[in-house]
């Protein structure tokens, strides 16, 4: 499964890559709910893939600053 191999990618990178990668993540959901409100965007589920990754990268983050 996808989201498996992902989560442990993101278990294996430091608490400052995962902040860095937030940040991109943020950006990235930014630019495509602009471009949806202007009508450029082509693959609407992809608003729905990043804010899953944000869960996702939010919730590592709560995990290694609990551990």
């Amino acid at each position: 499964m996808k989201s498996s191999k992902y989560l442990e990618e993101l278990r294996a990178q430091t608490a400052e890559d995962l902040k860095v990668k937030l940040t991109e993540a943020k950006k990235e959901l930014f630019n495509l709910r602009f471009q949806n409100a202007t009508n450029q965007l082509d693959n609407t589920a992809r608003i729905k893939e990043v804010k899953k990754n944000i869960a996702r990268i939010q919730t590592v983050i709560t995990e290694k600053a609990n551990a």
